[in-house]
């Protein structure tokens, strides 16, 4: 996400090392390849034009303090920009009493507005909301049973909120004929949400493959039948200024009061992101970041500017953390790393985690420093498979005791997993490394674990083994050490 812009924000900046002081000169310099950076990411140009300006401004009228760099002064004058160009945080939802509060989800077909209005009925089912999904997209028959199956997955999860589906299919053949049909089947569908004491309607309306008449018309009946509280659009963050000409459309017709980014977990340039909130004066609510139901998170301009500037996002990383290991577990682990016992199940818990959290590339991103070296390397999340089928061809004794796998039971394992013996001797061998630095972290206070984690930044990244067919590149261990430190640990036990 954001690579490229990252990679000219920090080119622009590196032009600024080892200058004395900031001058009109090295700051046109500067903005200029900052200039060029916005407009490649597709960041609309009127925006593009207002940001340079308003930086430059900035930046000449500011005194380079003597604790900072020039090239660090003009950092966190852009990144203050960026917050304010994206920013404020404004995530809450209107509650009505009584209720329902009623959600109007729009967008063009292809944006994700359907999948995002299941994430959205996900995302307050957990925080306690009843919500009700209401299929008013008569334009696409299949939207309709897309959202049913949506709804019935959102049921089966973790939330004390319940979640209701009200659709009319014998609407989906009308459509077309009767005039005001969606308006009908919307006007029902919230009789239904106060009948089941929900306090959310989210109407996901239709879309088209681009802004028409027709679409805005029947978006206006439903607006002005219904009267929403809450109009979010749904756009594609990887569309660029077009997404925010359509947002601009939206907006006029309909007075915008949210924007919720979908595929943010992609490769998009930023356009949107960077563009949207300047061009409709509504706020970016959420973003999609992946193809799971909870895969939808709260906007924070802070943590994403952060990130356009490789600076990290730890915070974000901490919260998905917090979402997948419990407090209880994660003391459990700490002992076991303290004392040097922590085994293959243990790693393989932790892979799992890993992976619920997102994908590898996303998540180590988020930690200061390492965005940069990310986009050369082809991070295969399928190798986390390949190392679960070699944990769980270990036997138990040998997943309690690593130190133990002489070459034959590699032979084996390797068979069992459909590897080869080299990939089981590399797993072993990563295995040592994070047991190795888990047991230093332990012992170490919050500030020298934040300094160790940012330390990774400096690491090379092709070590670890990230592209496809390679294997890692780790400390060196022999069988022969390994199993003679096995009966040393036999021994001690007797």
């Amino acid at each position: 996400m954001f690579e490229n812009l990252t990679d000219k924000f920090s080119d622009a900046f590196r032009k600024l090392s080892g200058r004395g002081r900031i001058s009109e000169s090295n700051i046109t310099e500067a903005m200029d390849d900052v200039r060029t950076a916005l407009l490649e990411a597709d960041v609309h140009y009127e925006v593009v034009d207002s940001f340079i300006a308003k930086v430059s401004q900035l930046a000449m009228g500011t005194q380079v303090l003597s604790s900072l760099k020039p090239a660090q002064l003009m950092i966190k004058i852009v990144n203050d920009e960026l917050v304010d160009l994206m920013g404020p945080v404004d995530t809450h939802l209107m509650e009505v009493d009584p209720g329902p509060t009623i959600v109007m989800m729009c967008g063009l077909q292809g944006s994700g507005k359907t999948t995002t209005c299941g994430k959205l009925a996900a995302y307050l089912k957990k925080r306690g909301r009843n919500t009700m999904l209401c299929a008013a997209d008569l334009q696409r028959p299949a939207a309709v049973q897309q959202l049913e199956t949506l709804a019935n997955q959102v049921k089966d999860l973790e939330g004390p909120g319940q979640v209701h589906f009200y659709a009319e299919l014998d609407k989906v053949a009308e459509y077309g004929k009767a005039v005001g049909a969606a308006v009908t089947v919307c006007k029902n569908a919230l009789k239904a949400a106060h009948d089941n004491d929900c306090q959310v309607l989210v109407l996901d309306t239709a879309g088209r493959l681009h802004v028409n008449d027709q679409l805005m018309n029947e978006l206006r009946q439903v607006n002005a039948a219904l009267n929403p509280h809450q109009i979010y659009l749904v756009i594609d963050a990887m569309t660029g200024q077009d997404a925010v000409n359509s947002a601009k459309a939206f907006n006029d017709q309909l007075e915008l009061d949210g924007v919720i980014l979908t595929k943010f977990d992609s490769d998009t340039r930023g356009g949107a992101a960077l563009s949207v909130k300047q061009i409709t004066g509504a706020p970016i609510k959420f973003m999609g970041v992946g193809e799971h139901l909870d895969a939808l998170e709260e906007f924070h301009p802070e943590r994403v500017a952060s990130r356009i500037l490789g600076m990290g996002d730890v915070v974000s990383l901490v919260e998905k953390a917090q979402q997948e290991v419990s407090a209880e577990d994660a003391q459990a682990l700490q002992d076991k790393m303290a004392k040097g016992t922590m085994t293959m199940d243990d790693f393989l818990n932790q892979l799992r985690t890993i992976r619920r959290m997102g994908s590898m590339k996303n998540l180590m991103g988020m930690l200061p420093g390492i965005g940069n070296q990310l986009k050369d390397l082809d991070m295969d999340d399928a190798q986390l498979d390949q190392t679960e089928a070699i944990i769980k061809s270990m036997t138990q004794h040998e997943r309690r005791e690593p130190d133990m796998l002489d070459n034959s039971r590699r032979r084996r394992i390797s068979r069992g997993s459909g590897t080869n013996q080299q990939e089981v001797s590399q797993l072993v061998k990563g295995f040592d490394l994070v047991a190795q630095m888990s047991k230093q972290m332990a012992g170490m206070g919050m500030m020298s674990r934040v300094k160790a984690m940012a330390g990774l930044g400096n690491m090379d990244l092709s070590a670890l083994g990230t592209r496809k067919g390679t294997a890692p590149q780790l400390a060196p261990a022999t069988a022969k050490g390994r199993k003679s430190k096995y009966k040393q640990r036999k021994k001690r036990s007797r």
